[in-house]
């Protein structure tokens, strides 16, 4: 592979270890309690841990990226990135894996960003829409697989080898990375911003903790208390940080339309999408009597849909532009989604298999033209405070997705399957919303990278 190549791989060997460990850990937390001798409630910490941690380090990215240089920002990160989930296969209580699990969202949060950064700088946008694929396959593979894997290691192993095997990935990840990444990328001396850290880290922190609490627990006075102080944090971060000579977060970024139409409708996207799965799941479960195993077969065809959809990506973008491809994708995803309200037990699978196929094709197809058309026309100064912003709109709007579909669950109380199909009609509703966003992004002076 030649220097460029083995960077795109690098990439979505990273950002697949990443996506991974967020679902690998989740089938373990039974086995962890009992090991540790613990409440199988106290191990939602270990969750919990990460997701904060990646929401508070995700603003800071960016500066250590212009700090110390993308490929040394990014070379860091794996190395705590592996040095934690040692930490993890060798912890000898629930107080220490939690702590290893912050380091590792902390890293995570780092590879994310940087790694998009390093991505961007190796591949000029006439060239991007050729990294499709390495943008689709992680997260269409992982959020599948870490189930799958942490159910199979738990099983037979331990689930300290759900850690484990981050070890020898990790490793390869970062010889290829000193050998190719070179080191390019603007660096920017700038002083750190202190008050603006002060307020979007624990802003981002605590908004995701409250809306994770209320998607386990329920939405009560602690996780709605929660939510509203990071939303006020984030609110007077977003107010003050335009006027600090070197702000953490660049918000200039919001200037340039492509990146911030792309940006909206990805987060009703990202937030439809994770509601449609999380909804669908217990509705599959819970409200139909399946088993997790034909669950499981059920939504596997969605990681398919995905990947295909980067096939045609770069085709229905010269002919159509991306505005029109997301509006008319999004429109199928929220008829897709608003179709499995229908599901019930005498559905045939293979039917439910169909409509995950299509729904997986739509959002795999948005996903990759929106991406590449906020980036379209950021320049190479501007590559990591947008990369910052981006994966900071992906994760909130994922937590988000997941507590409105808990959210909607727990407050519709109908009784038998309504309040299953009110959270997907809301999961449809963002997909639309999405799709406005998308006929806008249309309307705007958006370029046409070359597709090859």
């Amino acid at each position: 592979m030649n220097a460029r190549t083995t960077v795109a791989a690098v990439y979505v060997t990273v950002v697949f270890l990443v996506s991974m460990d967020m679902t690998i850990a989740n089938v373990a937390l039974p086995a962890i309690a009992r090991d540790f001798a613990v409440p199988a409630s106290a191990t939602g910490a270990v969750d919990a841990a990460y997701l904060v941690s990646v929401a508070v380090c995700i603003p800071a990215s960016g500066w250590v990226s212009d700090r110390v240089g993308p490929k040394a920002a990014f070379l860091g990160a794996l190395v705590l990135f592996a040095a934690a989930s040692l930490a993890c296969c060798l912890a000898g209580g629930l107080g220490a894996l939690v702590a290893a699990r912050a380091a590792q969202g902390a890293a995570g949060a780092l590879l994310l960003s940087v790694g998009l950064t390093v991505l961007y700088l190796a591949y000029p946008p006439e060239e991007r829409m050729r990294l499709a694929r390495a943008i689709v396959l992680p997260g269409a593979l992982a959020p599948t697989l870490g189930p799958v894997v942490g159910g199979l290691l738990v099983d037979h192993l331990s689930w300290r080898w759900g850690f484990a095997l981050n070890l020898p990935v990790g490793l390869v990840a970062l010889v290829a990375g000193a050998v190719a990444l070179d080191g390019g990328g603007e660096r920017r001396r700038r002083r750190f911003d202190l008050r603006g850290f002060l307020l979007v880290a624990p802003g981002a922190g605590l908004l995701t903790a409250g809306l994770n609490l209320g998607a386990t627990r329920g939405f009560g006075p602690v996780a709605l208390g929660l939510a509203a102080a990071g939303l006020g944090l984030a609110a007077a971060f977003a107010v003050l940080e335009p006027r600090t000579r070197d702000p953490l977060v660049d918000l200039g970024v919001f200037r340039d339309a492509a990146f911030r139409l792309s940006g909206g409708a990805m987060v009703f996207l990202v937030a439809g999408f994770m509601a449609a799965g999380y909804t669908f799941t217990l509705l599959f479960q819970r409200g139909l009597g399946h088993s997790a195993a034909l669950t499981g077969l059920a939504v596997l065809p969605k990681a398919v849909g995905l990947m295909a959809a980067s096939q045609v990506a770069a085709r229905l973008r010269d002919r159509f532009g991306p505005g029109r491809v997301v509006t008319a994708c999004m429109t199928g995803a929220a008829a897709t989604i608003a179709l499995t309200v229908l599901i019930g037990a005498g559905t045939p699978v293979a039917l439910v298999m169909i409509l995950h196929l299509v729904m997986g094709f739509c959002v795999g197809q948005s996903s990759i033209q929106l991406q590449i058309t906020a980036f379209a026309t950021v320049g190479t100064a501007a590559t990591a405070a947008a990369s910052t912003v981006y994966n900071a709109e992906r994760q909130m709007a994922s937590a988000l997705g997941v507590s409105m579909g808990a959210g909607v669950l727990a407050a519709v109380s109908a009784g038998g399957l309504a309040s299953y199909h009110a959270a997907l009609l809301a999961s449809a509703g963002c997909a639309l919303a999405a799709a406005f966003v998308a006929v806008r992004l249309g309307r705007a002076a958006v370029p046409v990278p070359a597709a090859r």
